[in-house]
């Protein structure tokens, strides 16, 4: 019997080197044989995108792998909670195979079947050094990590189910602001068009996309100014539902259309689909990216010009942007799918157009330079907007290389006979063709049309019926039978109209709760000149600060408009005269007492840089006592902006924004960061935490889910899921409720906060991401040691506090150099991801 005393004297023996194989019946290590290998990974609740801090939560879905020669080891299951109070080990995976490169394809094979959601893994790391050619080499050595910082090179796979369900999980529980839950409308499907000059397959009609991909834009232009017919740019897809309600409309109800407009009218001149403010209301309010439209526009519409509206120097934004900015975005623009760029300035300043419209025409694509209208310059009042202020700005375009000459009536304000007239002499004067466009809104927009018609238009911009009139634009319909036996009457399939116009009625009632609300024309805008497209946004803006009678907005903001010395009014000018005009009502101003109020107060923003000069110079300047009530002590520049303006340094942007999403930003990101920095960051987090919600249909995304519901959604190439919500519980004493989903017949349970218990539930403020300033607990722990008091200096590096999670101590240094300003942890606190610690001063 061997005792313990054997068995340590035999470990002496062996500690001191001596061979026993003899004496315990071992084998020589000549004559092992191997009979395959093994390897195992360790899948851990550590996040290797922050430095391997381990993660905490709930285990939502647990899909472990499984066959011959795989082996797990550990008890995770659907609902099981990792704390912060233990080992992040959850589960061990061996492989076997007859060599190494056997086990290792199988190891590879194991963790990407692995489905665990609910908490980050260090899944992507190991397959990473799976494929690693120094790991398949069997040469790594103790700095093989340290070597190779592709290892933290990680693709991001999206997780569409899951995500999906958080978002359809949170909108259930908290709604979306400005929406009520109602009864779900379904959306019909798109009719096929009649077969006609175009087939899916075969496309024989000459459109003017075509001539400008084969021949170019002044080729382009010629078969415009050449067409006997009027032709018409469609705005449905863009101001037609931004001056309907307020910029909602989702790719996905665009989607069906996109496919069929080539086929159903293939003698449009253009459709009018992107730029403006759908590029900040895509990231801001629809969880979309912007350029992903404009893909899909471009690949469902290969025959269709896709215009844009450009704000000049503003490109798609509320400031002015360096040049060098401004060209890039311009040709990524085009480079992903624009062709015709109408170009504008808020205050029809042609300093700040010709730079955009240059850079077009480098492009190779459609630069039209466009003038905003307002006034009335067949009035005998009218002695700033004449007839020869527009022949002037006119000809200061053409000269700056517009290949088209745009008329912008963002309010209604051109009249029938002042149509006549202006186009007439545009026509006369000028070899390029004239494109109109205006809004219905004083209801007058068809006879505008018709009489533009009959001076010689080239172009205007009309909308599908469901979606024209009042704010938004004339209905192309009507205006083609306005002209009923017409020469220049449009060449339309009206069959093929009215199947487009079937669609645009079921999709309209999905944007009900975003309604500006006018059903009638507004024949008192020739007095208030209120853009269409700012009308619905304005009164949303007015509602949500308490002013529900509009009709105080619209006197004031003629007020402010004369205060401001009778500007255009057009984004983001017209953004300057909605604000003040807002801001007065607020506080009681007036133009009787706002020389004398006005200098105790500070106005809004927008107001202060217009009087800057920041958004240009207004024609015959700025009222100067206006202009030092709001300026004070601010200095005003008269030169155009971006001459002053830094040039971007794309590299440094570009790694500013790599450490942010902690990945390599595409182009896409890069231009969408810098035209909208928070808003960008704020739509990567939100898309990272929710994936595509494109692919959800309108009433889920705004309204979300009703127990019972059994919803049905394709996503991704050739899938599809059925989701069924059975239950929704009361909220738990933290807040959270818990919805209870049927995934592809699964049950999956899912926490949701409910916003509505806030005021409800002790909650610690959380550091915000993007303010260096706010330090944020790096993971849920507690609080082991605060090394730092209100009113201390630190320098960069400085341990300000030390937390402790799953057994493992982690140091928060200070970013900069600083002072401590408040202190929130205590020692002992048990603390949750991003719990605000303490804020810092930056020294200067």
């Amino acid at each position: 019997m061997i005792t313990g005393i054997d068995i340590v004297k035999t470990q002496i023996r062996v500690a001191a080197g001596e061979d026993l194989h003899q004496d315990i019946g071992l084998p020589q290590q000549d004559d092992l044989k191997f009979h395959g290998a093994a390897i195992q990974c360790r899948v851990t609740t550590e996040d290797p995108e922050n430095n391997f801090m381990p993660d905490t939560g709930q285990v939502t879905t647990y899909d472990a792998p499984g066959g011959t020669g795989v082996r797990l080891d550990g008890n995770v299951y659907p609902g099981y909670k990792v704390t912060p109070y233990f080992d992040s080990l959850l589960v061990k995976c061996c492989t076997r195979g007859e060599d190494f490169s056997d086990a290792r394809i199988k190891m590879l094979r194991a963790l990407e079947e692995f489905k665990i959601r609910g908490v980050k893994t260090n899944i992507p790391f190991m397959i990473n050094v799976l494929k690693h050619p120094t790991f398949i080499a069997g040469k790594c050595s103790t700095t093989f990590i340290d070597e190779n910082p592709d290892l933290f090179s990680f693709a991001h796979r999206p997780d569409t189910p899951n995500q999906l369900l958080q978002y359809i999980g949170n909108v259930t529980v908290n709604g979306f602001a400005g929406v009520t839950k109602r009864t779900k409308l379904v959306l019909p499907n798109m009719q096929e068009p009649q077969a006609g000059q175009l087939t899916p397959n075969q496309h024989t009609t000459k459109t003017v996309k075509d001539i400008l991909d084969k021949q170019g834009a002044d080729a382009a232009m010629q078969y415009v100014k050449d067409q006997p017919r009027v032709l018409l740019t469609d705005t449905t897809m863009r101001d037609a539902h931004q001056s309907l309600f307020a910029t909602r409309m989702r790719t996905h109800d665009m989607l069906p259309a996109m496919k069929v407009y080539d086929r159903a009218m293939p003698n449009l001149f253009s459709v009018e689909s992107w730029g403006g403010a759908t590029f900040d209301v895509c990231y801001r309010f629809l969880g979309e990216d912007p350029w992903t439209r404009l893909r899909l526009l471009k690949k469902y519409m290969p025959h269709t010009l896709q215009q844009m509206l450009l704000r000049a120097s503003n490109a798609v934004g509320y400031q002015n942007y360096p040049d060098n900015e401004l060209k890039r975005f311009i040709e990524h623009s085009a480079a992903t799918g624009v062709d015709v760029f109408r170009i504008f300035d808020s205050l029809n300043w042609i300093d700040q157009m010709e730079r955009s419209i240059t850079y077009v025409r480098e492009t190779g694509k459609i630069a039209e330079g466009t003038m905003c209208f307002t006034g009335d310059f067949l009035s005998p009042h009218e002695h700033k907007y004449t007839l020869d202020y527009y022949m002037k700005l006119a000809q200061l375009l053409v000269d700056a290389g517009a290949q088209i000459i745009g008329i912008k009536d963002m309010a209604g304000l051109l009249k029938p006979k002042a149509a006549y007239e202006l186009v007439g002499s545009l026509k006369a004067k000028f070899d390029v063709p004239v494109h109109l466009h205006t809004h219905d809104t004083t209801g007058n927009g068809v006879p505008t049309y018709v009489a533009a018609t009959n001076a010689g238009v080239d172009v205007v911009d009309v909308a599908m019926s469901s979606m024209a009139g009042t704010t938004s634009q004339p209905s192309l319909a009507t205006f083609y039978y306005a002209l009923e036996g017409d020469k220049r009457q449009p060449d339309l399939n009206m069959h093929n109209v009215a199947v487009l116009n079937r669609y645009w009625s079921n999709v309209r009632p999905l944007y009900n709760d975003f309604s500006n609300g006018v059903n009638a024309p507004q024949p008192d805008l020739y007095q208030t000149e209120m853009p269409g497209g700012q009308y619905s946004n304005l009164k949303q803006q007015a509602q949500s600060l308490g002013i529900n009678d509009f009709s105080l907005v619209e006197e004031k903001y003629r007020e402010v408009n004369q205060l401001l010395g009778d500007i255009i009014k057009v984004t983001p000018s017209s953004k300057v005269v909605g604000d003040m005009a807002i801001f007065m009502i607020q506080n009681h101003l007036d133009k009787d007492n706002i020389l004398t109020k006005g200098q105790r107060v500070d106005f809004p923003e927008s107001v202060v840089n217009f009087f800057a000069g920041d958004l240009g110079q207004p024609y015959r300047g700025f009222p100067k006592d206006l202009q030092k009530v709001v300026l004070k002590d601010h200095s005003a520049i008269t030169v155009r902006p971006g001459s002053l303006a830094k040039p971007v340094d794309f590299a440094a942007v570009k790694q500013e924004l790599a450490a942010k999403i902690n990945q390599e930003p595409s182009e896409d990101d890069l231009q969408g960061y810098i035209m909208y920095p928070k808003v960008f960051t704020t739509y990567f987090r939100n898309h990272q935490r929710y994936g595509e919600v494109m692919d959800l249909d309108t009433t889920t995304y705004y309204q979300g889910m009703r127990p019972g519901e059994i919803l049905h959604v394709k996503y991704g190439q050739g899938k599809e899921m059925i989701i069924k919500l059975d239950f929704v519980s009361a909220p738990d004493d933290d807040g959270d409720r818990f919805l209870f989903f049927e995934l592809d017949g699964r049950i999956l349970k899912i926490k949701v906060k409910d916003n509505s218990m806030k005021d409800k539930v002790v909650s610690v403020s959380k550091a915000d991401p993007d303010k260096s300033n706010e330090i944020g607990m790096p993971l849920n722990g507690n609080v082991v040691k605060v090394n730092v008091a209100e009113g201390d200096q630190v320098k960069v590096g400085d341990v300000l506090v030390v937390t402790e999670a799953m057994k493992m101590e982690s140091a928060v240094k200070a970013p900069f150099t600083g002072k401590v300003t408040k202190v929130y942890a205590k020692v002992g606190d048990a603390l949750k991801s991003q719990d605000l610690l303490l804020t810092l001063t930056e020294d200067a």
